[in-house]
């Protein structure tokens, strides 16, 4: 029986539908020649562009066709010269993570032995850590809505039971499959800051409390600064790390640095219904309409959705997809033939899809 599933596609800003476009054909192709599912898009018209015109930068037949679908795939959004009258960004993105509850923020880190990177690697090291980064509170809780006077700005820090407990126990399910599945050892790390704050020492404690549920993982602790310190020395030692919002956000870019840069950075940002899939990346107007734009991470991330979809459908033909798929990036940037400009290559676009498309033909003869 074929699994019929619906993806709600957001093409976003700036270079946005340049990356989207290949990546849906991909994911086309994949889906034709499935045996045990089929995919459907549906365009959600959002973001800064979107409020330009029209004064909405997510509407509702958007949002209704986010919460309908199967999960969502959502390109660079946002243009820095489009603002909202307060002086803030325009980021749906962030508006989907908090009204579809979207807690678990998916930032996977790969370097292959045989891939560049601005790092020094040892010899038979290779980089394959996720870092799971909190999505919907945090330091952002009051985003647009700080206090703000002549004499100081204050904002909140928000972590609440509710959420973190489902954040732990997502982080150590992930765990788990990543052990099962041979890419991780079943370790998972707490990144804090419990010796200054007493919220981390909250978070921290929640922490505990889902770990001691797991003994055949490994659970242990690091705050935040030390954390940035061993990513650049040992990232090879990763495997889960689970932390706050804004500490993730700072993190997954320094993780992008590892791969060298956000053209090779998927995300996925999940909740117990509907899930997001998109690069970490902006917008990039500036080369907007060059077809110059890096279209990996955006690949990459419509992998993560495929493997996510697999296991949400118990069907092991999507996840077995999504996984050929993210090879075959790994593959072809590991090879350095086919490199767009921000990886040191010449390679357009639409080049640099091809090669991905390719390379998975390859794999299958």
């Amino acid at each position: 029986m074929v699994k019929k599933i619906e993806i709600a596609v957001f093409s976003g800003d700036g270079i946005g539908p340049e990356i989207t476009d290949p990546t849906v054909k991909i994911l086309q192709n994949l889906s034709d020649r499935a045996s045990s599912y089929a995919l459907t898009f549906t365009d959600a018209p959002a973001g800064a562009a979107h409020y330009q015109k029209t004064g909405e930068s997510l509407p509702a037949a958007s949002l209704e066709a986010a919460r309908r679908a199967d999960a969502i795939l959502l390109s660079a959004m946002g243009l820095p010269n489009v603002r909202y009258p307060d002086g803030t960004e325009i980021s749906p993105q962030i508006e989907l993570r908090k009204l579809l509850t979207l807690f678990a923020g998916l930032r996977p880190v790969t370097v292959r032995a045989d891939q560049k990177t601005p790092l020094n690697i040892p010899e038979g090291k290779e980089i394959d850590f996720v870092l799971v980064r909190e999505s919907t509170e945090g330091l952002f809780h009051t985003q647009g809505c700080g206090e703000v006077t002549d004499n100081e700005a204050r904002e909140t820090l928000l972590i609440t039971r509710d959420i973190s407990e489902k954040l732990f126990r997502f982080t150590f399910d992930l765990a788990h499959q990543r052990k099962k599945s041979g890419r991780g050892p079943g370790r998972v790390t707490c990144v804090d800051k419990a010796n200054v704050f007493r919220a981390f020492a909250f978070f921290r404690e929640m922490f505990n409390a889902e770990a001691a549920k797991h003994p055949s993982l490994t659970a242990d602790h690091a705050y935040v600064d030390a954390t940035a310190l061993w990513m650049v020395q040992k990232p090879w030692d990763f495997d889960v790390l689970v932390t706050e919002n804004m500490f993730g956000d700072i993190l997954s870019d320094l993780g992008a640095g590892l791969m060298g840069g956000l053209g090779l950075a998927p995300s996925a940002d999940i909740g117990l219904e509907h899930a997001v899939f998109q690069p970490c990346h902006g917008s990039a107007p500036d080369i907007a309409g060059q077809g110059i734009a890096n279209p990996f991470a955006m690949i990459l991330s419509a992998a993560m959705m495929l493997d996510w979809l697999g296991l949400q459908n118990n069907n092991s033909e999507m996840r077995a997809d999504g996984e050929r798929l993210r090879e075959a990036v790994e593959n072809v940037v590991a090879s350095g033939r086919v490199l767009t400009q921000d990886l040191g290559g010449t390679a357009g676009t639409q080049e640099a899809a091809a090669a991905v498309e390719a390379q998975l033909h390859r794999e299958e003869s």
